[in-house]
This record gives structure tokens, sequence and C-alpha cells, in this order.
């Protein structure tokens, strides 16, 4: 009976056992498929977002490769194409402050693919006016167009020309009048304004969203993944602009062999407009993942207790509960709202903060201007095409930023260097890069020769008005109009701005391989033996040119890296300068301040300045000034890297300021340490350290959307 009873009780008990072990082994199993969905998760949206990073960068760069397009195409100046370009940013801070606000509150992925859907609407909307505003017209002379009547370029008389061509040009002019006058750049600006707009949720709400659902040791990796499609961007939309510049504008409109300039003219017009149909064609794609992802994912294990509230919340009844839901953004608002002026105080009353927030502002209006006309810069100064100037931009300097910002995060990390170190190393950056950028004065190409521009109608190098230059004795008894940019090249080497200017009395073939004969401007550097006959096109830059070019990409690759290798310790610098709960505050007030005071009037006033170097402004063809066709090289390189050179050199000063307030703050620190009558200095070192040092200061944090500006 013992051994009976011993056993039930051995039997009960391991049947008393065998459930608690069960219901231990489910739990186990719940908690691995529950990680196991998280992380499937957060990768689908790590996935997702990280798309969207290189779809908003694509189309970003994209945009800064047809700024010469643009130009061509609508006609307009430098400086209106700055507004364009602005309109990004405008875009932007319209709604950043709503989104950043009430964006957190609600259907985080969904409000990101509804951003897309915005952006790549905004970026249809660029490419529209292609298909509005008729075909591209350029200044040609009758003779060169496919016909059977040989018209004589100087019309000594008006009879030369038959009557039936006159009329059938001036009623192309008449055709064209209304739709080339309208102000169809208004739908480019607004297409911008559209994807500033549609891009703002994507950066603030995807970065959060991968901050709270990701395991916290892998939060860092994925945002580096997603800062890492963002620089392949620039890449692709660069090429992207070479690869369109090179087509026609008109490509599968009109007839290719009856077009009279190559892509190396002035006036040639790429297809600016098919690179923003596919930049929005993949925006769209990018945004459809967003509508099926959910608003929450399952927090880790390790993020569950830190996200715990007191422990008296638990005994909250789930009504108890809603209701202080809905009444702690209440409260959090009307802090905020009594809060946020002296915070601000407390914000700009720290001098390294309002000291470097001026640097900052100054290097960002020096390097937003210098990237915004970096291709107009190539083209007109080195005589490159579209095609090849975003080519090189894209292949060689984009690369360059990119290793430049991995560098600088890598330096932080390898050699742990403090908050003074970071300033050191940012302020070395620019001084070194504005250094480099000195050398670019003397890798200039000169002017073109351009008879009664640049030079004279006889060959001599002097700068003669445009008014009275143009016209000279070769060319008086032809009836020709100074307002014409049909430009040939002379057997001489000069450029003419026409056949007519250059007294060309005859014409033979038709389209590109038109030939002009008895050229009496040509005719004076020529022997009487000598044909004096012209080509059309304008003729290439001299010799040394291809050479500064080179020279000129290699300071250029240089000049990126060495700017940007300051750009991570300057952003370390910027968040270890405050205090812990104003970085919020800080980075939305830099962010704003940057936006408002480089990234919108940078390029407006970058190109007033251009347009002051033009010496040949296009017509258009209702009558006004279009734009410009020929500037004066050496007059463009002062205003552009001059500019550029001075904004840099103030924004050094502001970053010397900001390291002699550190210095002085870290001198006043020993004074303080040795005043207390610390005797181990293992201690007082230590001390030190944790004023200028910690451990958050090996975070190679990145800097968004310096890639794009450079």
């Amino acid at each position: 009976m013992e051994i009976s009873s011993k056993e039930n009780a051995q039997l009960f008990s391991n049947n008393a056992v065998l459930p608690v072990d069960r219901s231990s082994f489910k739990s186990e199993s719940s908690t691995s498929k529950e990680k196991q969905s998280c992380c499937g998760g957060i990768k689908i949206f790590l996935g997702a977002l990280s798309f969207v990073y290189f779809a908003k960068a694509l189309s970003g760069s994209y945009l800064k490769s047809t700024i010469t397009q643009i130009e061509r195409r609508f006609d307009i100046p430098s400086s209106l194409v700055g507004v364009i370009d602005g309109s990004f940013e405008i875009g932007n801070l319209l709604i950043i402050v709503f989104v950043s606000y009430f964006g957190a509150k609600l259907h985080r992925p969904r409000i990101i693919g509804a951003g897309c859907l915005i952006m790549s609407a905004g970026t249809f909307l660029i490419a529209m006016p292609q298909f509005f505003m008729g075909r591209y017209q350029y200044e040609r002379f009758p003779s060169t167009i496919n016909s059977t009547v040989s018209i004589s370029p100087c019309l000594q008389e008006k009879s030369q020309t038959p009557l039936s061509a006159l009329e059938k040009s001036q009623a192309k002019v008449n055709a064209g009048c209304e739709k080339a006058g309208s102000s169809m750049w208004i739908y480019v600006f607004l297409g911008n304004l559209l994807r500033g707009i549609g891009e703002t949720p994507i950066q603030p709400l995807g970065i959060t969203y991968i901050d709270d659902y990701a395991i916290e040791e892998n939060a860092a990796l994925y945002i580096g993944c997603v800062q890492t499609l963002a620089i392949i961007g620039p890449i692709f939309g660069f090429l992207l602009g070479s690869l369109c510049a090179k087509l026609y504008v008109d490509i599968g409109f009109v007839d290719l062999d009856s077009i009279t300039i190559t892509h190396k003219d002035v006036q040639w017009v790429g297809a600016w407009w098919l690179g923003y149909l596919i930049a929005g064609v993949i925006s769209v794609l990018a945004g459809i993942p967003f509508w099926f992802l959910p608003k929450h994912l399952p927090k880790p294990e390790s993020r569950k207790d830190s996200s715990t509230s007191s422990e008296q919340s638990k005994f909250i009844t789930q009504d108890n509960k809603e209701q202080q839901k809905s009444y702690q953004p209440q409260m959090k608002v009307a802090e905020m709202a009594k809060d946020f002026l002296p915070s601000l105080k407390n914000l700009f009353g720290n001098p390294v903060y309002s000291l470097f927030l001026c640097a900052s502002i100054l290097h960002f209006n020096s390097l937003i201007g210098m990237v915004t006309y970096k291709p107009k810069y190539i083209e007109q100064q080195y005589g490159q095409t579209s095609s090849k100037t975003n080519f090189v931009i894209g292949l060689i300097n984009i690369p360059a930023v990119a290793f430049g910002i991995f560098s600088g995060g890598l330096i932080m990390k390898k050699f742990r260097i403090n908050v003074l170190g970071a300033a050191k190393i940012s302020l070395g950056s620019s001084f070194f890069g504005y250094l480099l950028l000195l050398s670019l004065f003397a890798m200039g190409c000169e002017n073109s020769d351009v008879a009664g521009l640049t030079v004279s109608y006889h060959g001599t190098k002097q700068k003669v008005g445009y008014e009275q230059g143009l016209f000279s004795e070769c060319n008086l008894g032809c009836m020709c109009s100074q307002n014409d940019w049909d430009p040939i090249c002379g057997e001489n080497g000069i450029t003419y701005i026409s056949a007519c200017l250059a007294g060309c009395q005859a014409s033979n073939g038709s389209g590109k391989n038109t030939v002009f004969f008895n050229c009496s401007c040509v005719g004076i550097m020529e022997s009487p033996s000598r044909s004096s006959s012209a080509v059309m096109g304008p003729c290439q830059k001299g010799n040394e040119c291809p050479k500064m070019f080179l020279y000129f990409l290699v300071i250029s690759v240089i000049t990126s890296y060495t700017l940007s290798v300051g750009g991570t310790p300057g952003y370390i610098l910027l968040l270890r300068c405050i205090k812990p709960h104003l970085k919020s505050f800080a980075l939305g007030i830099y962010t704003l301040a940057i936006r408002v005071l480089a990234g919108i009037p940078a390029p407006v006033y970058f190109g007033v300045a251009i347009d002051t170097t033009c010496l040949k402004w296009g017509r258009k063809r209702c009558g006004g000034r279009g734009a410009c066709r020929l500037y004066d090289s050496s007059a463009l390189r002062y205003v552009y890297l001059g500019l550029t050179l001075v904004l840099g050199t103030v924004s050094i000063f502001f970053s010397i300021a900001v390291l002699w307030v550190l210095r002085k703050r870290s001198a006043l620190q020993d004074e303080t340490l040795s005043a207390n009558g610390e005797r181990d200095t293992c201690v007082t070192k230590s001390r030190k350290d944790n004023f200028v040092n910690s451990d958050h200061l090996i975070q190679t944090t990145y800097w968004p959307e310096k890639e794009t500006r450079l």
C-alpha cells in the first residue's frame, strides 16, 4: 500500500508538472514567433523606405541636371531658374510643422505612401508643359531648312528672298507666338512645389518609425542603410540627366534629320521631360508598399520595459487609459506652448549654437549656390555639353561626397574624437576645401572668339560694345538683325552670330550640312585667293581648354571630398553643444534656418549674379529677353567662384569663433577643477573628458541631405 501510495503521489506530481512545462513551451514559441514577425515587419519597412529615399534623391538630383535645359526651353534667365529650384524648399516648409507633430499620431506608413503619390504628381506636372506648348523653335536661317529654294544669307534687297518663303517663315512665327509667350514655366514651379510637399513626411516619420520598432542595437545600422541608398540616388539622377540630354527635346514628334543643331550647340535642348516621367513612375512604385504596412509593429523585448510607464498605470482600466491618452496630448501642447519662448531664449543664449548656426547658414549658401549652377559653369566655361557635364558630376563628384561623409564618421569613431576635436575637424575641412577652391581661378578658359562680342571683325582681342560691335563695314550692306542667334564657324576660327552678320552671299546644302560661301567678314583675314566659307555651329574653344577641364575635374573631386569630411563632425558638434531636452527643438530650428536662409535665397541671388555676365541674350518669339546665349567666361569665373569663396570665408570666421568659445569653456572647466582641490589627476582627466567627450561622440551620425546638395 505504501508503495502504491508513493507511486500515486509521484504520478500525481508528474501530471501536475506537465501542464506547466507545456505552457512555458508555448510562451517561448510565441515569443520567438513575435520576434520573427517584428524583425520581418521592420525589414519590409526598411526596404520600402530605402527605395523611397532612392526615388526622392534621384528626382531631386535630376532637377539639378536639367537646370540649363529648362532655362533654354522656356527662354528664362538664371535668376528665374533659381526661383524654380527654391520652390522645393518652400513646399517643404509649408507643412513640415504639421507633418512632424500630427503625423506621429496617425498612420505613419500610409502618410509616407500619400507623400510619395504627391511627390510623383509633382514630378509628372513638371513634364506636362512639353505636351502643351508645342514644338521647340530655335533661331535658324531659312536656307538651313530642307528646301529647294536657295536663299542668300546677306539680304541686300528684300526682292532676293522669295515672297513665299518670307510669308511662310512669318506665319510660323505668328503661329507659335501665343504658346511661346506664355508662362509655362509656372507649371515647373508648381510641380517642384508639390515635390517638396510630398517629400516632407518621408524623413521625420520614416526614421522615427524605424527607431521605435527596431532592436536598439540595429537601429543605427538600419538608418545607415537608408542613407546609403540616398547617396546612390543622385548618382543615377545625374546619369539619367546625361542620357536624356543627348536626346532631342521633341524626339518622337519631329523628323530628327531636319534638326540643324547638335547637342554641342548652346540652343540645344535635350529630352528634359523624359527623365521626369521616369522619376514619377519610380515614386509611384516606391509608395505602393506603405499602403499595406501596419500602423504599429510589435516592439522588441528589449524595448518593452523601457516603454512601460509607471507601475500605477498597469492598474488603470481600459476606459481610463483612453481618457488619459486623449488628455495627455492636450497637456503636452499646453506645456510646449508655455515653454516655447523660454526654450528659444535658452537655445540662442548658447553662444556655441548661435555661432555654429550662423556658420552653417553661410556655408550652405555657398554650397547650394555652387552646386545648383555647377552644370552651367562647366558648360559655359569649358565648352562641354550638358550630357557630358551631368555624366561627370554623377560618376565622379557624388561618389567623392559619399566617401567624404563616410570618412568623417570613421575618423570620429576610430580616434574617439571629442567635441573640441570635432570643431577642429569641421574647421579644417572648410578651410582646406575653400583653399583648394581658390586654385580654380587659374583653371579657366578664355572667351570664345565671337565677332563683335569678344573680338573685332579683324580678329583683334578687345572687348567691344554690344550695340556698336555687331555691325562692321563687311556687313553694312546686309539687312541683318542683331537679335538673331544662329552661329556659324568661319575658316578663320572665329564664330559669327549669324550667316548674315558674317556677310555670306551664298549657301549650299541643308540642315546640319549647310555650308556658306563668299562671306565678306570671314574674307577680311583671308587671302584673296582663298574662298571665305563657314559651316553651321560655333567654333570650338582653344586647344588649352580640354587640359584645363581635366585639371578642374581633379581639383573639384578633391574639394568635394574635403568639404564633406567635416559634415559628420559638424553634426556631432551641433548635438553635443546643447542641453539634452532641447535637442529636438534645436535640430528643428537648425533645419528651418538652413532651408529659409540658404535653400531658398541662394539659387536666386547666384542666378542674378550670373546673369550680369551675359554677353548675348536671346530673344523670345513674341519679343522680350529670353535665355542667355553667350557668357563672358572670365566674368562668369570670377562671379561664380568669387561669391562661393566669399560666403565660405565668412563662415570660416564663425567656425573659428565656435572653436574659441569651446576652448574658453574647456579652460574654465580646468580652473574649476583645480580650484576644488582635486589631487587625483586621473579623476581630473576623467571629469574633463566627461565635459568634452562621451561615448555618444563616437557615433557616426549621418548629416541628412548633404549628399544631395553636393
